[in-house]
This record gives C-alpha cells, sequence and structure tokens, in this order.
C-alpha cells in the first residue's frame, strides 16, 4: 500500500473480491465468477489495476461510473464482447468533451464489483474504493449518485455486437433508467452502461466509502474460513456484524425474465429451530423482501444474503436452485441509502410493496469510514 492509501489488485485478490461483491450484491449484479474469470485474464496479459481511496481523489477530477445493466439470468449464457463498458466509457468523455482520472462501481455486487476493475484494466485508470450501493439494485436511478444529483446525462450503452448508443438529453434519472432498459432488452438483455462524468467533490459527497476493500476482506476470510474448515457462516457474521435469520431447504423458485429483470419468488422450508418453519423471499434481479412464518423480517434497502449453509458460497439469483440448503442473514444498508430522499427511491414502495413500513436492521454496516456528505 502506498501513502496515499491506493494499493495494486493481485490475481490473488480477485477471487476473494468477487466472493465478497457476492455476498454484498444481495444475489444480484451478475455472476461474480464469470466477472473476476475476465479481470484475471487481463491480469496475465500483464495490466495492472490500483484502488484508490476516496479522499486521494482531487475536487476536479473526473470520474466515470460504469457497470453492466440487464437480467443476471442472461449473463450466465450470453458471453460478453469483453469492452462494453469501455466502448461506453469513451463515447461518454467524447460527447462530454472531458477525460475521466477513475472508475468507481456503479453497485459493489456481484458481477458488477467487476466491471469497473476490467475497464480501468483495458483505459489504464485506478478504481476508487466505493460504490453508488454498498449492494446491488435492478435500476439505474437507484445509485446515491443520481439520488444525490448526479446529471443523467450524458450516458452511454454498449453491446458484445459493437453497437454503441448515446443518450445525449434525458430528463431524469428515471427516463435514463427506461431508455437504457429498453435498448439493453434490444441488444439481448445484457450491456455495459457509462454514466455521466462526475467531479471528485460530489463523488466523496455521495459514494458509499470503502466497498471494494470491504468486499476484498469478506472474500479472504469465507476462503480462511474454509481453508481452516471452521464454521463459515459463523465467520462471516462474525466478521460483518450480520444476523442470521433463517436456515433452511430451498422448496421452490419462480424466475422469469420481464422487462429486462428476472423477476420471481424463491420458497424456503425451515430447518432450525428457532428460525421459523417456512421463509419466502422475494426477487427482482436482486433479493427484496424476507418473509419468515409469513411476517416480513428484512426488506430493502437492507440486504438480505443467501449463502450456502456448508460452505458459506454467496448464492445469487441467477444460479438459486431446489433443494439447496440455505442460511438467509441479513446486513443494515449504508446510512445514504435511509434518508427521506433515498427512501423514495429505493425503499419497499419503489419495488411495488407501498404496504410495507421499513424498519432499519441492526448490527453490521456496509461501508468503511466516515460519511463526508
Amino acid at each position: 500500500m502506498r501513502g496515499d492509501g491506493r494499493y495494486p489488485l493481485t490475481e490473488a485478490d480477485l477471487l476473494s473480491l468477487s466472493i465478497g461483491a457476492a455476498l454484498l450484491g444481495t444475489g444480484g449484479g451478475g455472476n461474480p465468477y464469470v466477472g473476476m474469470l475476465r479481470s484475471r485474464e487481463l491480469l496475465r496479459k500483464g495490466a495492472t489495476v490500483e484502488v484508490l481511496p476516496l479522499d486521494a481523489l482531487a475536487d476536479d477530477a473526473w470520474v466515470g461510473e460504469v457497470g453492466g445493466i440487464g437480467a443476471p439470468v442472461v449473463g450466465v449464457e450470453k458471453i460478453e464482447q469483453g469492452e462494453e463498458c469501455y466502448r461506453a466509457l469513451r463515447a461518454v468523455e467524447e460527447v462530454s468533451g472531458v477525460r475521466i482520472s477513475a472508475l468507481i462501481c456503479a453497485e459493489i455486487g456481484g458481477a458488477n464489483s467487476m466491471e469497473p476493475v476490467i475497464t480501468a484494466a483495458q483505459a489504464g485508470l485506478p478504481v476508487l474504493d466505493g460504490d453508488g450501493m454498498g449492494r446491488a439494485f435492478p435500476e439505474v436511478q437507484m445509485t446515491t449518485f443520481f439520488i444525490y444529483g448526479a446529471k443523467p446525462a450524458p450516458a452511454a450503452i454498449a453491446d458484445d455486437k459493437g453497437n454503441t448508443v448515446v443518450f445525449r438529453d434525458v430528463l431524469d434519472m428515471y427516463w435514463l433508467e427506461r431508455f437504457a432498459r429498453d435498448t439493453a432488452v434490444a441488444m439481448g438483455a445484457g450491456a455495459g452502461l457509462a454514466i455521466a462524468p462526475m467531479r471528485g467533490d460530489f463523488v466523496r459527497r455521495a459514494a458509499i466509502p470503502g466497498t471494494m476493500t470491504q468486499a476484498l476482506e469478506i472474500g479472504r476470510t469465507i476462503l480462511d474460513a474454509r481453508a481452516k474448515r471452521q464454521d463459515v457462516v459463523g465467520r462471516i457474521i462474525a466478521a460483518t456484524g450480520a444476523t442470521l435469520f433463517f436456515t433452511g431447504k430451498v422448496t421452490d423458485i419462480r424466475r422469469e425474465l420481464l422487462g429486462g429483470f428476472a423477476r420471481g419468488e424463491a420458497q424456503i422450508a425451515g430447518s432450525g429451530e428457532w428460525h421459523g418453519s417456512e421463509a419466502r423471499i422475494a426477487i427482482q434481479n436482486e433479493n427484496l423482501v424476507l418473509w419468515v412464518d409469513g411476517r416480513p423480517v428484512i426488506m430493502v434497502p437492507d440486504l438480505i444474503i443467501n449463502l450456502d449453509l456448508e460452505t458459506g458460497e454467496p448464492i445469487t439469483t441467477e444460479v438459486l436452485r431446489y433443494g439447496q440448503r440455505l442460511a438467509v442473514i441479513g446486513l443494515p444498508a449504508h446510512e445514504l441509502l435511509k434518508t427521506p430522499e433515498a427512501m423514495a427511491v429505493v425503499g419497499p414502495g419503489a419495488f411495488g410493496y407501498p404496504d410495507l413500513v421499513f424498519s432499519p436492521l441492526a448490527g453490521g454496516r456496509v461501508g468503511n469510514g466516515k460519511d463526508v456528505r
């Protein structure tokens, strides 16, 4: 680690990062293992990527946010060309007339934790230690950047075939979601998205800090617990401050691709004496609400995380299947996601559950470092 806190990502780090990001992704963000493989190949070809703390960023530096857009179930079947986010980033630079100095994750969850790493390796840029969600959410507007004032345009989307579409003038973040989602569906339900450049001083205020490092630490904890044949779920709970809410076996899983999202529901039969007899999880790319014996116990924006009961492996929604034995844990979202303006965008009502009253979880916290907003 250098004096300013930056550090290089090694090939060994990529596996830890992908595992930790899968956990923070609450089931979404795309398959992290595929993203890890793509990043690894770039490092093996000689690329380097450094992680840069938010406070090392100059006020007037321009930051780019990139990530995949589409349905996670498509990501395990539709192979990416590899430069989708890079081409979208360059298109945004061309239209806006600025050069990006660093990249940041839209969401730390799943493969979208790896997309900025891949693009940074291709562009020769550092990746900032933070993101816009502290988890994964299914829609473009659901980042702290947009919630706290980022411009919706210019933005760009690129696919595996060589198509690049630029959104020059967009009224607001909801229109950007609509246009980008429809375009992503036309592109095969999977593409790379880059949003308008953001100033460094704004990113320091709006980003959830330390989440790249936190994902790395979580992944290392899981790998260490496995190597020592320890209780992996127990180690995860101790390391993150999460709470165990349910253990059981998946008895039914329903998923369908609707409007560019993977929507559905998982049913789990309980196996723990005090965790309840049955649980149900609502899904829209990510895990949205957990009911235990008919009572809602965790809901967005707090994190609902499915772990393999034996290995502690985070289970993303596209690979959730009948017969899996799960531990379902909950982790409080970062405070930037709990303000009134944030709850209007990422609270239960934003996902079609207006009757659910958000009751924040106690315990650990997503993101490291102090808030500067």
